[in-house]
C-alpha cells in the first residue's frame, strides 16, 4: 500500500512530460509547415516586386509578345513559353515509358543482383551535376543528334514540319534530350518503389487465376499505382520546366518560335540564366523578373492539376472497390 503514492506521483510526472511534449510536438511541426509557407510567399513577393516594372509596362501582352530587343525596350515571353513547353514535353513523352520499363524490371522481373545494382546506377544518374549533362550534351550528345538522329528522323518524318530543316548540334531536340535524362531517375525511382508497394497477394493471385506476367503487370501493378506515376510524371515535369543550365547549354540561345525541333530556341529558364548577369536596363531586368514569375506561375499550376490528378484517380479506385 505504501508504494501507491510513488506510482500516483511518477504517473502524474509522465502525464506533465507528455503533455509537454506533445504541445513541443505541434510547436515544431506548425513551425516547419508555416516556415515553408512564409519561404514561398516571400520568394513569390521578391519576384512580383521585381517585375512591377515590366509589368506595368506591357500588361499581359508580354506574355504573347515575341520580341525581346534590348535597344528598344520591347520584350516578350511568349518564346520562352513555347521552348519549355516544347523542351519539357519532348522529356516526358521519351523519359516516361522507358522510366516505366526500368521501373517494372527492378521491381518485377530482375535477379536480386541486378536489381542492387542497376537501381544504384539509374539513382545515380540523379545525382550528376546538370552542368555536367550540359557538357556532355555540348561534346557527346549534340554531334550525335546532328550526325545521326535528325538526319534519321528528317528521312523518316521530314514531312513533318517539326523534322524538317538542316541538322543542327544545338537546339530544341538536344534540349528535350538532356532533360529526359534528368527526369529519368526521378520518374524511375519512384515508380520502382510504387511497384514494390503492391500487395504481393495481388500480383499472386493474377496469376494464379491464369493471367500472364504482362496481364498481371497490366491489371494489377500498373492499374493500382496509377496515382502514383500521374504524381510523378508531374514531379519529372518540375524539373523539366525549371531546369536552366544545361538547357542553356545546349538549347542554341535563340529567342524565336521555330517551326523545327532541330532549331535553337530557349525556355524562361535558361533566358534567365543567359542574361541576368549580364543586364543593361533595369526594364530587361525587370522583365527577367517577369519571366520567373511566369514559371512560378506554371509551376504553381502544375502542382495543383498533379494534385487533382492523384485524387481523381483516388475517388475512383475507392469507388471502384
Amino acid at each position: 500500500m505504501s508504494s501507491l503514492p510513488a506510482t500516483s506521483e511518477f504517473t502524474g510526472r509522465r502525464r506533465v512530460r507528455d503533455w509537454i511534449g506533445d504541445r513541443l510536438l505541434l510547436l515544431l511541426t506548425a513551425g516547419a509547415s508555416l516556415a515553408a509557407v512564409v519561404l514561398i510567399g516571400l520568394i513569390a513577393y521578391k519576384i512580383i516586386r521585381g517585375a512591377h516594372l515590366a509589368f506595368t509596362s506591357f500588361g499581359l501582352s508580354f506574355i504573347r509578345s515575341s520580341s525581346w530587343d534590348v535597344n528598344h525596350k520591347v520584350f516578350g515571353a511568349l518564346p520562352g513559353i513555347y521552348g519549355t513547353a516544347v523542351t519539357s514535353l519532348i522529356a516526358l513523352v521519351i523519359a516516361t515509358p522507358l522510366a516505366l520499363a526500368i521501373a517494372l524490371f527492378l521491381s518485377e522481373l530482375a535477379p536480386r543482383w541486378a536489381r542492387v545494382f542497376v537501381g544504384s546506377l539509374v539513382e545515380t544518374l540523379a545525382a550528376i551535376p546538370s552542368v555536367v549533362l550540359g557538357l556532355w550534351g555540348i561534346l557527346v550528345l549534340g554531334p550525335l543528334a546532328a550526325n545521326h538522329l535528325e538526319p534519321w528522323l528528317n528521312r523518316w518524318f521530314g514531312w513533318l514540319q517539326i523534322f524538317s530543316g538542316a541538322p543542327s548540334s544545338s537546339g530544341l531536340l538536344v534540349a528535350g534530350l538532356i532533360l529526359a535524362i534528368m527526369v529519368l531517375p526521378i520518374i524511375a525511382s519512384i515508380c520502382r518503389e510504387l511497384f514494390l508497394n503492391v500487395p504481393s497477394e495481388l500480383e499472386e493471385g493474377a496469376l494464379a487465376l491464369g493471367a500472364t506476367r504482362w496481364e498481371m503487370v497490366r491489371g494489377v501493378v500498373l492499374s493500382s499505382s496509377r496515382p502514383g506515376i500521374a504524381a510523378a510524371m508531374i514531379l519529372g515535369l518540375g524539373r523539366a520546366l525549371g531546369e536552366a543550365i544545361a538547357v542553356a547549354q545546349v538549347i542554341g540561345a535563340g529567342w524565336t518560335i521555330p517551326h523545327s525541333l532541330f532549331q535553337p530556341g530557349d525556355t524562361l529558364a535558361s533566358k534567365i540564366v543567359e542574361e541576368f548577369a549580364g543586364y543593361s536596363t533595369f526594364l530587361q531586368l525587370s522583365s527577367l523578373f517577369y519571366l520567373a514569375g511566369i514559371l512560378l506561375a506554371i509551376g504553381l499550376v502544375t502542382n495543383l492539376f498533379a494534385q487533382f490528378i492523384v485524387r481523381r484517380f483516388d475517388v475512383y479506385r475507392t469507388e471502384s472497390s
